[in-house]
């Protein structure tokens, strides 16, 4: 059969091209398909890359891949409408970070040219219009051009993942499953960076901004060092967005004039502005993720832990997965629906479904006590502060009985208690 090779991986973010070099090493023949001109030019992420799962795929990474800085430490901004609560977790310089960040446009090629490197193909500038379905089992794609076929597809072409729902694996997807992240790169110097964060050329500073601008709706700030550039953005639940009629720049803009942010972009040009879905349904809205002839991996397969941040692992660990089983289906030449199941079946005896499972209701939960997250917490921790650390001519004794009245009123204690129950019930499910 003309243009006819063993695996056809659609999509060449952290999923595909995991996916492509699995495969590759493993000497089976590899198409990777990008629409884009280059890897990484329609990506965009936070800037956050996880070492334990990036390691399984690319092991020389630290010392050999255009990483920008080992993220160690990590903050946490709780913020009203003018004063804020910095705390931050700090690794010892000896250990070895639990992630970098990134820029996507240099990650991605650089993966791109290590699966070159095992031998798989490249074809960017490449738009798969549909598959090709023949007796219910997908053999290939059609592109704007031409016919490719292959034994198995696997398809990693993101959130809104067309090809996922051309052949019945995807539904529609609804607002309160995705959020719209918004990120802008400023450019400033490394002594600057280095400065204003309190960090050296060795480390590296995250943090994640809650309340303020962004109360009352799930929503999250977030902030990376880089060498030389700065990133700064907002992640923010569609159906707040219409609920509240936002617009997530604006969001951003509200963010970038708080005074516990804008001392770091002081004087900072923009460089960079982007906007990506991410999609948010968790374990719930997980789609069936195979057929005979393909497997979803990815956002395409709405593999992200949106309680902890984490995404381009578990696409990463879905497209090593995927290969794997792509791998026994080509050695034993069963492409079925019944042989591909094993791909479920590996993920779920994996970290990627078992921590979807263990936050299957959280987000929904966190939903319902959003008032009490992103504006009570934030208030109280910036007066709990401020009465800690200020002198005043009033008596102390004055000073604490009308915050504790404060406190009782707020009810934050009592709203805390159905937090305090979840979090002991999800430590102690099996």
């Amino acid at each position: 059969m003309e243009n006819k090779t063993e695996v056809i991986v659609i999509g060449a973010g952290p999923s595909g091209v995991s996916a492509a070099i699995v495969l590759a090493r493993a000497g089976k023949k590899v198409l990777l398909i990008e629409r884009a001109d280059n890897a990484g030019d329609k990506n965009m992420f936070g800037g956050e890359i996880y070492t334990k799962q990036t390691l399984e795929i690319f092991p020389n990474f630290i010392k050999e891949a255009p990483i920008e800085r080992p993220l160690t430490e990590q903050g946490f901004f709780l913020i009203n409408n003018e004063d804020s609560v910095k705390f931050s977790y700090k690794i010892s310089p000896e250990k070895e970070a639990d992630s970098y960040s990134v820029i996507r446009s240099k990650w991605d090629r650089w993966c791109v040219q290590e699966a070159q490197k095992a031998g798989v193909i490249f074809a960017p500038k490449t738009l798969v219009k549909e598959l090709i379905v023949e007796n219910d089992k997908v053999i290939g794609i059609q592109t704007e051009l031409e016919k490719y076929y292959s034994d198995i597809v696997i398809i990693a072409d993101g959130v809104n993942s067309l090809l996922a729902k051309q052949i019945g694996l995807r539904k529609e997807i609804s607002d309160c499953d995705v959020t719209v992240n918004v990120k802008e790169v400023y450019k400033l110097n490394k002594e600057k960076i280095e400065d204003r964060f309190n960090i050296d050329e060795k480390s590296g500073y995250a943090a994640k901004i809650l309340g303020g601008p962004l109360k009352n709706m799930f929503s999250i700030g977030f902030m990376f060092t880089n060498k030389e550039t700065l990133t700064l953005g907002v992640g923010i639940s569609l159906d707040d967005l219409k609920r509240l009629e936002k617009k997530p720049y604006e969001l951003l803009e509200e963010i970038k004039k708080h005074p516990s942010v804008s001392n770091y972009i002081k004087g900072a040009e923009v460089i960079e502005y982007s906007s990506h879905m991410i999609p948010e349904g968790g374990y719930n809205k997980m789609p069936k993720l195979y057929k005979a002839g393909v497997m979803v991996v990815g956002d395409a397969a709405m593999l992200v832990n949106n309680v902890h941040f984490e995404g381009t692992n578990l696409a990463m660990l879905s497209g090593k997965i995927a290969a794997e089983v792509a791998t026994e289906a080509l050695n034993s030449g069963d492409y079925s629906e019944k042989f591909l199941a094993l791909y479920d079946k590996k993920l779920r005896e994996s970290i990627v479904i078992k921590d979807l499972i263990t936050h299957k209701d959280t987000v929904s939960f966190l939903k319902k006590h959003i008032k009490t997250i992103t504006e009570l917490y934030p208030e109280i921790a910036c007066e709990m502060f401020k009465v800690v650390t200020s002198a005043s001519n009033e008596p102390k004794k004055i000073i604490y009985r009308r915050f504790f009245m404060k406190l009782i009123k707020s009810g934050v204690i009592f709203k805390s208690i159905p937090l305090g129950l979840f979090a002991i019930r999800k430590c102690l499910e099996k």
